[in-house]
């Protein structure tokens, strides 16, 4: 799962803008990575708005990872 820690740490919240993205290089190709652009804000503003359907166990991770329904 991909977890907005970085944004957290860089930020200190996760309250982010629907608009927001990030860019996240992938390592260990000898190149440097790859860089590929998440739309962080779409994916948590969408979580949110689905939180009814989650697992149990998906609400209790992203809860550990501070996130504010």
């Amino acid at each position: 799962m991909l977890t907005p820690s970085g944004l957290d740490r860089g930020e200190g919240h996760l309250r982010v803008p629907r608009k927001h993205t990030e860019t996240i290089r992938a390592s260990g190709d000898g190149n440097g990575g790859q860089e590929t652009v998440v739309k962080l804000g779409a994916w948590i503003d969408n979580t949110r708005r689905r939180a009814a359907k989650l697992t149990p166990q998906r609400r209790t991770d992203l809860d550990a990872l501070g996130m504010r329904w």
